[in-house]
C-alpha cells in the first residue's frame, strides 16, 4: 500500500452492482502516475455491490480500501465514514454510478495541484467544485436542478452554480473542519466557505449512468432540499470559525 498518498479518491456505493468494477478500474487507469488511494464505502447495499467491492479490493490490493455500513445511513454518512480513513492531502469525491469522469481529476490535478503545476491553487483554497459541461438528464431534471441551484446560490452565496454535481476535489483539512448532518453533501461549497476556505469551480464532464437506477426521486429531493436549505441558511448566518495567528493556517491570508 502507498505509504503517503497525495490524493484520496472517496466513492460511496449503494446498490451499484455492475458499476463497481468499471468505476474503480477507470480510476486506476486515469490516475496512473499519481500517488493515490481509493476509499470505497458500501452503504449497506442489498445487491451484489459488496461482493464486487471485495473483488475490486483483491484486484487492487495496494490502493483499494472497502468500508461497509452495518445499516444504511445515506451519502453524507458514507462520505464521513470514508473521511476517517483518507490519508491524502486532497480528497476526490466521485459518485458510484460512473457519471463522474476521473480523467477530469487527472487533468485538474496536474494543472493545479501537482508540484510544478502551471497555475497552482492558492493556499486558502478549500474545494474545487465540478460544474457539468452538459447534463445527461431529462429536461424535467435539468429544469429542476437549475431552479434549485439558483435558489440555493441566492440564499447561501456559496460561489457555486452546480452543487448537484458529485465531482468535488476537497482539501482534506477543509473537509475535516465541517460539521456532519444528513444531506450535508448537497451544501459542501457553502460549508467550506463558512469554515473560512475559498471555493473554486471548474468545468467537468458528465456522463450517463453505467448501470442501475438513480436513487433520488423528485418529491423526496424537493422536500428534503427545502428543509435542509432553511437549516443551512440558519447555520451560515451563525458565522464561521476562528483562526489563530499561531496556527500558520492558510486561511489567515
Amino acid at each position: 500500500m502507498i505509504q503517503t498518498p497525495s490524493l484520496s479518491v472517496l466513492i460511496p456505493f449503494f446498490n451499484e452492482a455492475g458499476n463497481v468494477h468499471p468505476v474503480i478500474d477507470e480510476v486506476h487507469a486515469a490516475l496512473a502516475g499519481i500517488d493515490f488511494e481509493v476509499i470505497c464505502v458500501n452503504d449497506a447495499s442489498g445487491d451484489a455491490t459488496g461482493a464486487e467491492l471485495a473483488e475490486a479490493k483483491a484486484r487492487h490490493p495496494g490502493t483499494v480500501t472497502v468500508l461497509t455500513h452495518l445499516t444504511r445511513r445515506g451519502k453524507s454518512a458514507a462520505l464521513f465514514t470514508g473521511l476517517k480513513s483518507v490519508r491524502g492531502d486532497w480528497v476526490q469525491l466521485l459518485d458510484g454510478d460512473g457519471q463522474n469522469d476521473p480523467a477530469d481529476t487527472a487533468r485538474l490535478w496536474k494543472a493545479l495541484i501537482a508540484p510544478g503545476a502551471n497555475s497552482p491553487v492558492p493556499a486558502g483554497l478549500g474545494i474545487i467544485a465540478g460544474k457539468r459541461n452538459s447534463r445527461n438528464d431529462s429536461v424535467f431534471k435539468w429544469v429542476q436542478s437549475r431552479i434549485a441551484n439558483g435558489v440555493r446560490r441566492f440564499v447561501l452565496q456559496d460561489d457555486a452554480t452546480d452543487t448537484g454535481c458529485g465531482w468535488k476535489l476537497i482539501r482534506t483539512a477543509a473537509f475535516r473542519d465541517l460539521p456532519y448532518f444528513a444531506s450535508m453533501h448537497r451544501f459542501l461549497p457553502a460549508l467550506i466557505k463558512r469554515a473560512g476556505w475559498d471555493v473554486r469551480e471548474e468545468k467537468v464532464n458528465d456522463r450517463m449512468r453505467l448501470a442501475g437506477q438513480s436513487k433520488y426521486g423528485f418529491l423526496g429531493r424537493l422536500g428534503a432540499g427545502i428543509f435542509d436549505l432553511i437549516g443551512m441558511f440558519w447555520l451560515v448566518r451563525r458565522g464561521g470559525y476562528g483562526v489563530a495567528a499561531e496556527w500558520n493556517d492558510p486561511r489567515g491570508g
